[in-house]
């Protein structure tokens, strides 16, 4: 039997998501306090976990209940709506604590977005329902074996009163957790629509079978989809939202860097802990405990320096979005936000891949045991930051500053 298939197999083992009634968070600080809560259960058992690569079943269950899942939704239909700062901040804390556990409900909020920005009302009204009553999106967009990340193999054919599915995807996060698998697919006009299958509708397959060094338990994998049947009305033009300026692009990406400015955060917050209570003092320094090296005290200096400017472009990046969020979009703000965000991204990318590196220069040795599994940190840095290449960040500002180039219209930037 093929790996393939063996994964197949064992993912018709999983636990299958619960659907659970959730709280509706009303503000902001209700939100931060929800993610602080999340992050203190989650952290318990996050090495154990990724050691094992068992997933985060119970964690993710207490992401949905607590209301966390829609926090996004906009106040007219029975959302918080909160801020993008917010919204930028309670992904960093929970990835402080679990970075898989920030990675799996990522892609919701940026499908979230994109249904504001293309569906029918009705459609808004019934997905964004959904949501609020406890139900989680996952991811069916990505696929392998194409020329670049847009190209889709895919495809979505008229059946009657409906539609049919077929295709093979990969790094379908969030799916295996998921209640609705939102499938991007062309359709018989070679346009992309974004479909909402329900979990366990006959032809779909989530196959657990992501086996990246990184970020472990996010199950990642494969989804198959064989003759799926989909309702028209769950059938979304998403096409449309290049018609007009949006922020797909930079909401989706503000969210990847708050990721990996936690992935820094959890990195520097354990490198401080292991040198203080079991790191050994390098002989020349001439001092009792490696804490009062003065050597390791100017790198940790650096780190949390540089940590702290990420954190602030984060900021001001989440600032920026809820400023041309407020108006119509227009290309130039659309643009503004897009490289605000980009810029944020540049440096959390750069300090998360830092922190978890020198993490172990200056714990020693005995930070490379496995018991402690430190070397989690950088995994997870590696694999996530790789979702969007940070050399295109630095042309994409330099060319915005430099010659007034808007940045282009994807997910990407």
């Amino acid at each position: 039997m093929s790996s393939l298939a063996d994964a197949i197999v064992q993912s018709d083992l999983d636990i299958a998501p619960l659907l659970l009634p959730a709280q509706v968070l009303r503000n902001d600080a209700q939100a931060i306090k929800a993610a602080h809560e999340l992050a203190q259960v989650a952290r318990l058992h996050a090495a154990k976990r990724d050691r094992q690569r068992k997933l985060p079943w119970s964690e993710i269950e207490q992401f949905t209940r607590s209301g966390l899942g829609s926090i996004a939704i906009p106040r007219e239909y029975g959302g918080p709506q909160v801020s993008f700062v917010t919204v930028a901040e309670v992904f960093a804390i929970i990835s402080a604590a679990d970075p898989a556990l920030g990675q799996i409900p990522q892609n919701q909020f940026g499908i979230l977005n994109l249904v504001l920005g293309s569906a029918t009302e009705a459609q808004k009204k019934q997905l964004f329902k959904s949501v609020l009553d406890g139900w989680r999106i996952g991811n069916a967009g990505p696929e392998r074996g194409t020329k670049n990340t847009l190209e889709l193999k895919a495809r979505i054919t008229a059946d009657g009163d409906g539609f049919v599915l077929n295709g093979q995807k990969f790094y379908s996060t969030g799916a295996l957790f998921a209640h609705w698998v939102a499938v991007k697919a062309l359709n018989d006009d070679g346009k992309q629509v974004l479909a909402f299958v329900r979990r366990g509708t006959p032809g779909l397959r989530i196959v657990d079978d992501w086996s990246g060094f990184g970020q472990r338990t996010t199950a990642s994998g494969t989804i198959l989809l064989n003759n799926v049947r989909v309702d028209a009305d769950l059938v979304v033009d998403n096409w449309k939202i290049n018609d007009k300026p949006n922020l797909q692009g930079a909401v989706s990406q503000l969210i990847q860097a708050a990721i990996d400015a936690g992935i820094a955060r959890g990195a520097i917050d354990d490198a401080i802990e292991f040198v203080k209570t079991r790191a050994r003092p390098w002989i020349d320094a001439k001092v009792e405990r490696a804490s009062d090296d003065l050597y390791v005290i100017a790198d940790i200096g650096k780190l949390k320096i540089e940590l702290h400017a990420a954190e602030a472009l984060l900021r001001k990046a989440g600032q920026v979005l809820d400023q041309v969020n407020a108006a119509p979009v227009t290309a130039e703000s659309a643009a503004r936000a897009s490289i605000a965000v980009a810029e944020a991204k540049v440096l959390t990318t750069e300090i998360s891949l830092l922190a978890s590196e020198k993490l172990f220069e200056l714990a020693g040795s005995r930070a490379t045991l496995a018991e402690f599994n430190l070397d989690r940190h950088w995994r997870n840095a590696r694999v996530h930051t790789l979702h969007d290449p940070v050399r295109w960040k630095y042309y994409a500002v330099g060319t915005y500053h430099l010659n007034g180039t808007l940045p282009a219209r994807h997910s990407w930037i």
